[in-house]
């Protein structure tokens, strides 16, 4: 089994294990994302055992179970989301978890395998966007930026396709689930993708997105957990590794700039 297959196993595996994170103040568990979160905590788990950290990765392929899983203290942090995301997600699910540390900026990005430029999209395309609240404004405000629609309040993050004043090209809009929107690039003329789950399905956001955001993006991906936990020795140590010179030379490095470090 390849790499790549063992990390999406991973939920499976974890699935069929009973009871939640185990408690003996060595291991620590992370439910994350596989690219790029599951790769660069797999890049710290060395150091960490040098801490005496084990440190546990649990793979997620959507962005609900991982929030769950801490809620309901199965795992004991996660690493796969932004600020906005979390903050509609504890209003809309009742919880109340904790942004503990950013560590990096996925630039959300437009892509076609249709057209080669935004210039060339044609009068009613139709374009593909996140269906949750916060990345669905997210990929609004880009193409906002990029001149394709006007919003309401131009710098609302939670915007919604009802808050479009304008939109030149009469685009037409369908709302999928992230994870989805790969797979569909060959239905629509355009699709707003997550960086994570661009570079899962083998696109290069430097070199094949049409849009994208820059080093300035607001949304950093944060360490997350259980509100009065974030002070944990093992967590510490966790964000510490997260936010070391060494791994911000891996992003770097590894990424190549589709994924930019926030520190």
């Amino acid at each position: 089994m390849n790499r790549r297959r063992f990390l999406l196993a991973l939920p499976l595996l974890a699935a069929a294990c009973s009871g939640g994170a185990p408690d003996d103040g060595k291991t620590l568990t992370v439910a994350a994302t596989a690219v790029p979160h599951a790769e660069i905590l797999e890049s710290v788990k060395p150091a960490l055992a040098k801490e005496g950290v084990d440190l546990r990765i649990r793979v997620f392929n959507d962005y609900v179970q991982p929030n769950l899983q801490v809620d309901q203290k199965q795992v004991d942090v996660n690493y796969f989301q932004t600020k906005p995301y979390l903050d509609t997600f504890n209003a809309s699910r009742g919880t109340h978890l904790v942004a503990y540390a950013g560590i990096h900026v996925e630039p959300l990005g437009g892509y076609s395998h249709k057209w080669k430029t935004l210039s060339a999209l044609p009068q009613g395309a139709t374009v593909a966007i996140p269906n949750e609240a916060s990345n669905g404004g997210r990929a609004l405000l880009l193409l906002q930026r990029a001149g394709l629609v006007r919003l309401r309040n131009p710098a609302d993050p939670l915007s919604t396709l009802h808050d479009i004043v304008a939109n030149p090209k009469n685009l037409q809009f369908k709302e999928l689930e992230s994870a989805t929107l790969p797979r569909v690039l060959d239905q629509v003329d355009l699709a707003l993708i997550n960086t994570n789950y661009a570079l899962d399905a083998k696109l290069n956001p430097v070199r094949d997105a049409l849009l994208i955001e820059d080093a300035n993006s607001p949304y950093v991906n944060f360490v997350v957990g259980r509100a009065g936990e974030e002070k944990d020795p093992r967590v510490v140590k966790l964000i510490a590794a997260l936010r070391s010179p060494a791994t911000r030379d891996f992003i770097k490095t590894h990424y190549k700039g589709a994924v930019l470090p926030a520190f």
